[in-house]
This record gives C-alpha cells, sequence and structure tokens, in this order.
C-alpha cells in the first residue's frame, strides 16, 4: 500500500504540545474573565444552512465561504461568531432572559488567500450584549473595561483601546450633504492607517464623488486630536447642527467618564475620530485595541454597538453591543514578536511520580492523594531505566518529580524534587504537595513575557 504524505492544509493552524499549552492557558484567561462579568457561555453549530449564513452576507463575505452539499441540504462554514448568534438569539428569543450576555470561543472559516500572520480556520474570542428593544449606554462603557482587563490578566500592558461613535460620523457627513455616501466614506477613512491621508482623498473624490473641499472636510475633522477631553471639547463646537451628531457626541462623553469607575486608565483609552469599523451594521459606539509597539499589526480586538441584530431573522427590535478578539491571529502575533512568556508552565502535567518499588499501590494511592488536591499528576510505569525516566520529565517540561522507594514508603514519606533547580528534600505527602504548589505559584502565569510588557 502506497504510503500518503501527511500534511496541514495551507491556512490552518496546528501546534505541537506546548504552544498548545500556552493558546489552552489564553482562553482559560478569556473564559474566566467573560465570566467576572456576567456572561455566559455559548456554543453554535459549526455548520449552518447556508442560506441563514449568507442572510448578512454578499460580496466579500460570499466570496470567502465555504459552501457545499449534503443531499438536498446547502450547508456552509461560519465565518464569524456575530451572524450565529443572530440565529440563536431570534430563534430563542422565548427562552432568554434580556439583556443576555454571552461569550463564545470557538474557529470560523474563510476561504480567503493564506498569508502570513492570516488564517482560513481561526478562532475568535466574541462577546455580545443584547437588548430587548433597548440597550442602556452603560453597557458600551463597560466595553473598555473588560477589554483592559482581558489583556492585562494576559500580561499585555503596551496597548490602547481606541473609541468613536457612528452617529458622530454619520452626523458630520450630513452636515456637509454627504448622508448618502457616509457608508462609503466610513469604508474608506478606517483604511487611513493603512494607505495614509492623500489615497484616503483620493478615493473619497474618485469612488465617493466628493469635491476637494469636502474631503479636504473630512479629513480635517477626523484630525482632530489631543487628550480625550480636548476631542469631547472640540467636538463640542459643532453641536447644535445635526441631532444625529448630538447624540453621538454625548453617548460618547457618557463612555469616556465612565472610564476611571470602571478601572481604565486614560493611558489605555482613547477617543479616534478616524475609528469607523467598515461593517455598515455598527450604528453606535465602535472600539479598535492595538498594541503601542507594533501599530502594523492593526486591531487585536475590535467591535462597536449596532440596533438591530436579529434583522433578517425577527422582526423584533434586538439591539447590542459586542466585540471580537481574533484569537488565532493574537497567539501567532505574540509568538512573532517574541512576546509568549517561556517561564509559562506548558507541561502536561505538575509532577511526575516514579514509583521505585515492584508494588505501584503506594504510588497510585498518591497520585490520587495530589490529584485532589489540584495537583496534575502523572504516573509513570513504564519499565525504563531512571535516567530515561528523567529525560522523559525533562522534554515534557514537567517541573516537579516525586520519588518513592522502599525506604520512604516505610517512613511514610516521599523524596520531592524540582527539576527546574535540582533542589531536592524528602518529606510527608501533604508537605511535598504544598512544596509543589508553592512553586508553581511562583513561577507565574502570564501569557507575555514580562520583560516584553
Amino acid at each position: 500500500m502506497e504510503t500518503i504524505k501527511p500534511r496541514t492544509l495551507s491556512g490552518f493552524m496546528e501546534l505541537l504540545p506546548a504552544p498548545q499549552q500556552q493558546m489552552e492557558r489564553m482562553m482559560q484567561i478569556l473564559r474566566q474573565t467573560y465570566a467576572l462579568y456576567g456572561f455566559t457561555p455559548l456554543d453554535t453549530p459549526a455548520i449552518e444552512a447556508a442560506e441563514v449564513l449568507l442572510a448578512k452576507g454578499g460580496g466579500e463575505t460570499e466570496k470567502q465561504i465555504y459552501r457545499f452539499s449534503k443531499g438536498d441540504a446547502d450547508l456552509a462554514l461560519r465565518f464569524d461568531l456575530t451572524v450565529p448568534l443572530a440565529k440563536y438569539v431570534a430563534l430563542h428569543y422565548g427562552e432568554l432572559t434580556f439583556p443576555f450576555r454571552r461569550y463564545q470561543i470557538g474557529k470560523v472559516y474563510r476561504g480567503e488567500r493564506a498569508q502570513r500572520g492570516r488564517f482560513r480556520e481561526f478562532y475568535q474570542a466574541d462577546i455580545d450584549i443584547i437588548g430587548d428593544g433597548q440597550l442602556d449606554i452603560l453597557n458600551e462603557a463597560e466595553i473598555p473595561s473588560i477589554i483592559y482587563q482581558t489583556f492585562t490578566r494576559m500580561g499585555l500592558h503596551r496597548f490602547q483601546i481606541r473609541v468613536n461613535n457612528r452617529k458622530i460620523l454619520n452626523g458630520f457627513y450630513a452636515m456637509l450633504g454627504l448622508e448618502e455616501q457616509s457608508g462609503e466614506i466610513m469604508r474608506t477613512v478606517d483604511k487611513l492607517d493603512k494607505i495614509g491621508a492623500d489615497k484616503v482623498r483620493a478615493i473619497l473624490a474618485d469612488d465617493a464623488g466628493l469635491t476637494e473641499q469636502q474631503a479636504d472636510e473630512v479629513l480635517r475633522f477626523i484630525s482632530i486630536t489631543g487628550s480625550n477631553s480636548q476631542v469631547l471639547e472640540a467636538l463640542a463646537g459643532y453641536a447644535g447642527q445635526n441631532e444625529t451628531f448630538d447624540a453621538g457626541v454625548a453617548e460618547l462623553r457618557a463612555v469616556a467618564d465612565s472610564l476611571a469607575a470602571f478601572g481604565v486608565p486614560e493611558s489605555h483609552f482613547r477617543v479616534d475620530l478616524t475609528i469607523a469599523r467598515g461593517l455598515d451594521y455598527y450604528t453606535g459606539t465602535v472600539y479598535e485595541t492595538v498594541m503601542l509597539d507594533h501599530p502594523e499589526i492593526g486591531s487585536i480586538c475590535s467591535g462597536g454597538r449596532y440596533d438591530n441584530l436579529a434583522g433578517y431573522y425577527t422582526d423584533k427590535k434586538l439591539p447590542g453591543v459586542g466585540i471580537s478578539i481574533g484569537l488565532t491571529r493574537l497567539f501567532y502575533v505574540l509568538g512573532e514578536q517574541g512576546y509568549l512568556n517561556p517561564a509559562l508552565n506548558t507541561a502536561p502535567a505538575d509532577v511526575l511520580i516514579l514509583p521505585m518499588t515492584e508494588s505501584l499501590a503506594p504510588a497510585i494511592s498518591l497520585a490520587t492523594a495530589l490529584r485532589a488536591e489540584g495537583i496534575r499528576t502523572q504516573l509513570y510505569s513504564e519499565k525504563k531505566k531512571f535516567k530515561a525516566k528523567l529525560s522523559y520529565a525533562d522534554k515534557l517540561g514537567i517541573p516537579y518529580a516525586v520519588f518513592l522507594g522502599e525506604d520512604e514508603i516505610a517512613a511514610g514519606r516521599v523524596t520531592v524534587k524540582d527539576l527546574r533547580s535540582g533542589e531536592q528534600t524528602t518529606t510527608t505527602p501533604a508537605a511535598a504537595a504544598e512544596i509543589i504548589r508553592v512553586g508553581l505559584n511562583e513561577s507565574g502565569s502570564v501569557i507575555v513575557e514580562p520583560q516584553a510588557r
């Protein structure tokens, strides 16, 4: 029989055990942080009816979607977690309690060209708060706090949450008589960091049909900078000319004014009028989060307010606000930039028990006791030489080994060795458990290398 060469498809990430442990740790931090804010976990099918997923699609989305037939069924792989959420809320409306706060970490699929840091299969980590008919602005003000807590718990500190409000942009464009072109203008302005002001001006003139004066006014407006209070003060100078604009400024001010109470330092939050988000369904506050030392990476967490989440599936008004982290891309970027903490324990076990006697019963009892203490424990029973057993632990990065010989069993003690420092001591099983627990806590658990913060 001919042997098939094993391979992984381009654009699909497949990790070795150690980096997989790092990825799992990131997911654990996300779940713990989201749970702190009262979000419930949700899982939706990776495969849906194509007509359900494409209800809000078209254009690039339809080109990138993985679509296939099984019998008479027209099926597709989900390309994000937002559209499945919209379906879920519409389908289970009568069974849910609103505001409905959910988080979801799951794989999505996009058939785009695979390139460095861009994947066809990747994890997204989303949170959304869905209201029934209305949703208070406080929910939008809380989002920066969740972003801040999420990244600081990972060990990241050099990041900034940039916030704007689509009502401000829509209102300003209406003042210029550009209401019909507002969506196209926002999609163009959203590319400012990537293509620069000159190209944005040219696209506004050539594609959106703006006059040279209108294009200059747009660029002048989005170039308003300074501290958050200075930008808000500058916006106040436009007050009274457009109702939508005034509502957007009031909402943006409410978000900014809540920062301190939510525990977000002003150094990590910036009002940025260039932030528009390219998707048309955003209607209010919009967010983008960037790494200050690597702005070329783009946003590592983005989202915003939308007023009609499930409009394609129900006539009920279900406004919401949410953010998404491209988790696979973020993990790739952190590794590429050397941010991942090499001291993070990525071993599958905290301790390896090495029985030194024919009878394994004492070693089995010790393993059971350590696991009851919450210590990840592996019992090594292979008939190998002592050196090979220690080599096994070393290759996996297991930090502790426990030796259990005749002398230890007779004395009711165990010998515990820190395989990182070489320090070894003979003590009671309870004391050994405490030594391991303390040592694990001191080694740290942040994803990001401390000196890279």
